[in-house]
C-alpha cells in the first residue's frame, strides 16, 4: 500500500470510529471505547488527536469505575447490557410485525439482522468491560484514588498546555500587529 493510500485508509477508519463513538454515546454501544479507538488511529497523523487521546481514556476509566462503585450500579449495568443482547436476538430472529405496532410495517425492526449483530456485539463488549471494571475497581479505593490522581495530573497538564498555546497565539498576534 502506498503512503498516500495508507494515510487515506487510516483517515477513513479513524473518522468512522470517531463518528460511531459519538453516535454510541447516545445509542446502545461502547461510545467512549469507539471514540478512543478512532482517536488512537487519528493520533498517528494529527497532533490534536494525540492530545485528546489521554483525556478520553481517563474519562472512559472514570465511567468504568463509577459504573461498578455500588452493587445496584453493577446489577443495573449488567441488566442493561443483557437487555441490549435480548434486543439483538429479537432483531436476528425477526418476528412478524405485531398487531399493536402503530406505524408502517417497514419500520418494524429497522436495519434487519445486521442491527441484531451490532446489538449482540455491543452486549458482549459491555459485559466484557463490566467484568474488567469490576475486577479493576470494585471495592478497591486505592485503584480509584490512583485514577483520580491521574485525572488531576492530566487536567493540570491540559491547563498548562492551553496556557502555552494561548501565550503562543498572543505572541503571533503581537508580531502580526507590528
Amino acid at each position: 500500500m502506498t503512503g498516500a493510500a495508507k494515510r487515506l485508509a487510516l483517515e477513513v477508519v479513524g473518522w468512522v470510529l470517531v463518528l460511531a463513538g459519538i453516535a454510541a454515546l447516545v445509542l446502545p454501544g461502547p461510545g467512549l471505547l469507539l471514540l478512543f479507538a478512532g482517536l488512537a488511529v487519528l493520533s498517528q497523523q494529527y497532533e490534536w488527536a494525540e492530545r485528546m487521546l489521554e483525556p478520553v481514556r481517563l474519562r472512559a476509566l472514570r465511567g468504568a469505575a463509577e459504573g461498578v462503585e455500588t452493587w445496584p450500579r453493577v446489577i443495573l449495568s449488567t441488566v442493561f447490557a443483557l437487555g441490549i443482547g435480548v434486543f439483538g436476538v429479537i432483531w436476528l430472529v425477526g418476528p412478524d410485525v405485531p398487531g399493536w405496532w402503530p406505524i408502517a410495517d417497514r419500520w418494524w425492526l429497522i436495519g434487519g439482522p445486521w442491527t441484531g449483530v451490532t446489538l449482540l456485539v455491543s452486549c458482549a463488549i459491555a459485559l466484557a468491560l463490566l467484568v474488567y471494571s469490576f475486577r479493576r475497581f470494585h471495592g478497591k479505593p486505592e485503584a480509584v484514588a490512583a485514577l483520580e490522581g491521574e485525572i488531576d495530573e492530566a487536567t493540570e497538564d491540559a491547563r498548562e498546555e492551553r496556557e502555552r498555546l494561548r501565550h503562543r497565539m498572543d505572541e503571533r498576534r503581537r508580531r502580526e500587529d507590528d
